[in-house]
Parts: structure tokens; C-alpha cells; sequence
């Protein structure tokens, strides 16, 4: 009787929060909506489509239009099935089986289990109590430890902090692994590297279309790094991987003038009064609101199980991070108020967790 591999044996699908509620801050998707007029242009593109021809394998509209917008060249961008798919293929191609890849706690979930599935020897560096990465204990890790392969977030997904660009650019050149840099939520904060890229033999900078630029349904993201990492991860990806669809509405979006810039100011925005909100409220229980320079806030609390629980009771849906943490994505200014005194209800009055 056929049976299940070992390492996809135990495996269960990805689960995230499901059902019906009020207010969605569990993914950290933009709330910013494209104006009327661009998705007038986006079904203007679906009806011209020729549904019976394969997509551009190499995406060339959309590599020129992601160049154009962040000031790099396209030879060096490769466009994914989103980020995920592109994390998938590097941890699959550029690591040989029992390959040795560093991934830092806490960061992206997903990282390891990518890791697993390439049968890579996955090792752990814990960031300090402060959730902050200390560079020159990375560095001593990834040398004494022989990692081939160190791929992390900049800005972190759950901690919402960043890494400056000197450090970042200190750590690359200080290790012998390729570094896959994740910069998905880099569209809001000023330290990417990406305009760099080409400049080091050993980083793969990784940017997505899901959060700044509020286009998560399509499924788009992009590698860039120098000339011989970009003919190898072009040579190693399925040749027609990201739909037409999605190629041409992803260039639309990234050509409209000043919509971008719109939307990430309006995210920017939102984001500081939610964290002005849960540092106002940390301050008077014990808890703690990190600074962020992400899409999302995160807060440190003692009863985050119960209080998680209490806010999905409310229809108020956030990402619950192990036991002490709430990832809370910023959200128009009602879900922002909403979350809020839902939070002040169950932290300072004690209603409901």
C-alpha cells in the first residue's frame, strides 16, 4: 500500500483565520483600494487577453514596469507567483539536500517549512529580548556553523522592526552563505538595498506586490540580484509561472502615476495612529507596543491567548503570534478605532477576556 513520504507525512494545510468577520487585520493586506478608474483599465486588460496563449515566461512587462518604479534595471528582476513562490524555488534550487540554511526567531513562519520541504538542515538564531537582530553574533553563527544560506525579512514579519541598510549591507558582506533578503514590507520604511542588488555576489533581495500596492489577489512578486543569481533563479522557475492577467495588472498599477505613493502614505498613516493607540493603551497594563515601520503593530501581552479570543468573539479578527504577541494590521480609520476599543475594553476594563 502506497504511503506519504516522512517529511510531507504530518504535514496539514495552511489554516488561516476563516469565517465571517467585521473587522479583517489578520493578514496584513493594504486597505487601500484601487480608484475606479484604474480597475476600469484592469477589466479593460481582462477582455483583451488572449485566454488560448500561454503568459510571457519572462513577464517582461511587468519586470519593466517593477524596474521602472524602484530605479533598477530589469535585466536583473525576476517576476514569482508572489514572494512565496519565489522563497519556495530559491530554498529548493540553491540548496543541495541536508544544505545547511539559517532562518532568525521570530521571523516569517513559513521560512522553515520551506526549508523542511527542500530536506535543508534548518538552523535557528534567536534574536535578543528586545526582538532585535545583534549583527555580530549573526555573523559569528552563520561562520562557525557553515551556513549556506541565511534568509530572513527586513522589515521583520511578526516584529514589525527593521534592520538599517549599513547593517544589512555589513552582515552580507560579512558572511560566506547567499543571503535572501525579504523585503516585502520594505514599501514602508527607507533602508532597501534594492537599488544594491547587483552590487553583491551573494544577496537575492525579494519585493511583493501584496502590501503596499494593495494587489494580494494577484499574486505577484518579484526577485532582484546580479546577473548570474537572475540567469540561475530564470533558469530554475517554471516558464509560464505568473498568469497574464496578473502580468498586465501589475504593470497598470505600478504605471499610474502617484497611485503608489497615495496608497503607502494613506498605509503609513493609519499605521501610527494605530500604534499611537496601543502604546497609550500598553503604557496604563503592563504591556508593550513595538515602534514599527511595517503595515502592522505589534504588542507584547501577558494574557494574548485570552485577549485574541475575546477580540474574534467581537468580530475583530488579528494574527495571534505564539503566546504573548497580537499582530495587528493597520486598517481603515473605523477598524483602526474599532480594534482600538475593543482593546481598551478588555485591557483596562477588563470586559470580556
Amino acid at each position: 500500500m502506497y504511503e506519504l513520504n516522512p517529511k510531507i507525512r504530518g504535514l496539514t494545510p495552511y489554516d488561516p483565520i476563516s469565517g465571517e468577520y467585521r473587522v479583517r487585520l489578520d493578514a496584513n493586506e493594504s486597505f487601500f483600494p484601487l480608484p475606479p478608474e484604474v480597475r476600469g483599465r484592469l477589466a479593460e486588460l481582462a477582455q483583451a487577453l488572449d485566454y488560448n496563449r500561454y503568459p510571457d515566461p519572462a513577464a517582461a512587462g511587468f519586470c519593466e514596469a517593477f524596474a521602472a518604479h524602484y530605479g533598477v534595471d530589469p535585466a536583473l528582476v525576476t517576476a514569482g507567483n508572489g514572494s512565496d513562490e519565489l522563497l519556495f524555488l530559491l530554498t529548493s534550487a540553491f540548496l543541495m539536500r541536508g544544505g545547511r540554511m539559517a532562518v532568525l526567531s521570530p521571523d516569517f513562519s513559513m521560512y522553515r517549512f520551506y526549508a523542511s520541504l527542500a530536506e535543508a538542515e534548518c538552523l535557528t538564531f534567536r534574536k535578543d529580548g528586545d526582538l532585535r537582530i545583534p549583527v555580530e553574533r549573526l555573523i559569528s553563527f552563520c561562520q562557525e556553523e557553515r551556513v549556506e544560506m541565511l534568509l530572513f525579512s527586513n522589515p521583520c514579519n511578526p516584529t514589525s522592526l527593521g534592520l538599517s541598510r549599513e547593517e544589512v549591507r555589513r552582515l552580507v558582506r560579512s558572511v560566506d552563505a547567499l543571503v535572501v533578503l525579504d523585503e516585502a514590507y520594505m514599501d514602508f520604511w527607507d533602508q532597501s538595498l534594492l537599488q544594491e542588488a547587483a552590487d553583491f555576489d551573494n544577496l537575492i533581495i525579494l519585493r511583493t506586490c501584496s502590501k503596499a500596492f494593495g494587489m494580494a489577489a494577484l499574486r505577484v512578486g518579484a526577485a532582484v540580484a546580479n546577473p548570474v543569481l537572475t540567469r540561475a533563479i530564470r533558469a530554475v522557475k517554471s516558464p509560464y509561472n505568473v498568469n497574464s492577467f496578473s502580468q498586465a495588472a501589475a504593470a497598470e498599477v505600478l504605471r499610474t502615476p502617484g497611485l503608489l505613493d497615495s496608497a503607502r502614505e494613506a498605509v503609513v498613516r493609519s499605521r501610527e495612529e494605530l500604534y499611537q493607540g496601543c502604546a497609550a493603551l500598553a503604557s496604563h497594563c503592563g504591556a508593550e507596543a513595538f515602534r514599527p515601520c511595517t503595515n502592522f503593530v505589534l504588542l507584547r501581552l501577558a494574557n494574548a491567548p485570552e485577549v485574541h479570543r475575546a477580540l474574534l468573539a467581537r468580530g475583530i479578527a488579528v494574527r495571534l503570534i505564539g503566546d504573548g504577541f497580537l499582530r495587528i494590521t493597520a486598517g481603515a480609520p473605523e477598524e483602526n478605532r474599532a480594534v482600538l476599543g475593543a482593546l481598551e475594553d478588555l485591557l483596562t476594563k477588563g470586559r470580556g477576556a
